[in-house]
C-alpha cells in the first residue's frame, strides 16, 4: 500500500479565496489551465491531480471566519472531489 502524499494547508494563512486558489495551486501541482473556480477545482481534484494524496487544513476556523461562505463552498468542493476518489481524502481542523 503506498502512503498518501499529505497536503497541509495553514488555516491562518488563507484569508481570502485568492489565498486558498494560490495555496491549493501550489501545493497540489495544480495545471496551468486551472481556472482558479470551484468547478475547475473539482475537476483538477479528480482528474489532475494524482493520488493517493491525502489534504489536511489546519485551523479551518481562522479561514472560515476570514471568509466566511467562501470557505464553506471551498470546504464542500473539496469534500465532494475526495468523496469520489478512494485515493483523495480531505479533513479540516478547527
Amino acid at each position: 500500500m503506498t502512503l498518501p502524499r499529505r497536503i497541509v494547508i495553514e488555516g491562518a494563512a488563507i484569508a481570502t479565496l485568492a489565498d486558498g486558489w494560490e495555496a491549493l495551486a501550489a501545493l497540489l501541482d495544480l495545471p496551468p489551465h486551472f481556472g482558479r473556480n470551484l468547478d475547475a477545482l473539482h475537476d483538477s481534484l479528480t482528474t489532475d491531480v494524482a493520488g493517493p494524496v491525502a489534504i489536511e487544513w489546519r485551523d479551518a476556523a481562522a479561514s472560515r471566519a476570514a471568509m466566511g461562505a467562501a470557505f464553506d463552498r471551498l470546504r464542500e468542493t473539496i469534500a465532494e472531489a475526495a468523496a469520489t476518489r478512494p485515493d483523495l481524502s480531505a479533513s479540516f481542523g478547527d
